[in-house]
C-alpha cells in the first residue's frame, strides 16, 4: 500500500474543560496524533518526520511530508465538542512506509474503533474507522478515466466516503495511463479545507493552475515511483485555463497567532491547447490530490482536496 485517506469518526469523552481554552482549528492537535500512532509502531520514522517539519519551520519553505490531517469536522460548542455530537477526523499518507502505520493502528493499534485518543490532550473514543477494508486493489486492467465514475474503483474506493481510500501508485494511475480512450478536456477539483501556496516569498490563496499542479507534481516526485516531467507545471500554467468556480475565502488560525487566509470551494479547468499525455498525467495528479493534499500546510489541516465529481 503506497497511499491512504483514513476517517475516524470520533465521540467527546467528557465535556470541554473550563479551564483552557480548546483550539478553534485542530490541525496542529491532529498532526500531533499522526506524529504518536506512528510513533508507537516505527519511532525512527516519526522521528525523521517530526525533524522534516521543524526543518520546513525553520526555513520558511515547503518541504514534502508524506501526509496530510484534517481539522476536527463536525458541529461545536461555544467550548468546543458536544459529548452527545460525533465528530471526523481524516489522516491521509502518500508514501508506503507511512501509509503502513496508520493502516497497522487502525486495524490493531491505536486507532481501531473503540480505542481513545487525544486531541490537544482532550480525550475522544475512536467510534469507526474507514475503509474498513484496508487492502489496496490489484486489479490493472485499463478502463477509460472519462467511463468510470467517482468510487467505483475496485478495492481502493468502494461505497463510502469519497474522502476515504486505500491503493497504489500503480493502480491509481492504471486507469489514465494505461487507457485506450483519450483523457477528458475538462478537470474539476473540490477544495474542503482552506488552500493557499507559498509563492514568490507570500502566500497567494487562488486556484491558479499551475499552483495547484505544480504543488501536486512536487509531491508526486518526491514519493511516487516514476517522476511525471517538470514540464507539465508549465503545460498546467499555459494551457489550462480556470473556465468555472464556486469559492470564498477562510481564516486559519496561525501557530503566532496570526490569521493564515485561504479559499474553499470547487473549481472546474479547461484545457485550450488540448494534449491526450498532458491530460491524462494532469488526472493522475487530480487523483492523487485526495492522498497528497494541495498547496501549504497540509500537515496542519489545510489543503484538503479531490477530483470532483463535476469535473
Amino acid at each position: 500500500m503506497d497511499l491512504l485517506s483514513l476517517l475516524l469518526t470520533l465521540r467527546p469523552l467528557s465535556a470541554p474543560p473550563a479551564d483552557r481554552p480548546l483550539p478553534l482549528w485542530w490541525g496542529r492537535a491532529a498532526h500531533a496524533l499522526l506524529l504518536d500512532v506512528v510513533r508507537q509502531r516505527d519511532s525512527v520514522l516519526a522521528a525523521a518526520l517530526h525533524e522534516n517539519t521543524q526543518a520546513e519551520q525553520a526555513a520558511g519553505e515547503n518541504l514534502v511530508r508524506p501526509f496530510t490531517v484534517s481539522t476536527l469536522i463536525g458541529r461545536a460548542g461555544d467550548g468546543g465538542p458536544l459529548q452527545q455530537e460525533q465528530y471526523t477526523l481524516r489522516l491521509t499518507a502518500f508514501r508506503a512506509d507511512v501509509a503502513d502505520c496508520l493502516a497497522g493502528a487502525a486495524r490493531e493499534g491505536a486507532l481501531t474503533a473503540g480505542a481513545v485518543v487525544e486531541l490537544d490532550y482532550f480525550p475522544f473514543r475512536v467510534e469507526a474507522v474507514q475503509p474498513g477494508d484496508l487492502t489496496p486493489k490489484t486489479d490493472l486492467t485499463p478502463q477509460p478515466p472519462s467511463l468510470q465514475g467517482k468510487g467505483e474503483k475496485e478495492g481502493g474506493r468502494g461505497s463510502g466516503s469519497p474522502w476515504e481510500g486505500c491503493e497504489t501508485y500503480q493502480t491509481l494511475s492504471a486507469p489514465y495511463l494505461l487507457a485506450k480512450n483519450s483523457a477528458g478536456r475538462r478537470i474539476g477539483l473540490d477544495f474542503r479545507s482552506p488552500t493557499t501556496f507559498k509563492s514568490g516569498g507570500k502566500h497567494v490563496p487562488l486556484p491558479l493552475p499551475g499552483l495547484v499542479f505544480g504543488s501536486l507534481l512536487e509531491r508526486w516526485n518526491a514519493c511516487a515511483p516514476i517522476a511525471f516531467p517538470h514540464e507539465l507545471r508549465r503545460y498546467a500554467e499555459e494551457c489550462l485555463a480556470l473556465t468555472q468556480y464556486k469559492l470564498s475565502t477562510r481564516p486559519v488560525p496561525a501557530k503566532s497567532g496570526s490569521l493564515r487566509v485561504g479559499f474553499v470551494g470547487e473549481v472546474s479547468y479547461t484545457s485550450l491547447n488540448y494534449d491526450r499525455y498532458w491530460m491524462s498525467l494532469l488526472g493522475v495528479l487530480a487523483e492523487f490530490a485526495l492522498y497528497a493534499g494541495v498547496g501549504a500546510g497540509t500537515s496542519m489541516g489545510m489543503g484538503q482536496c479531490r477530483l470532483s465529481d463535476e469535473g
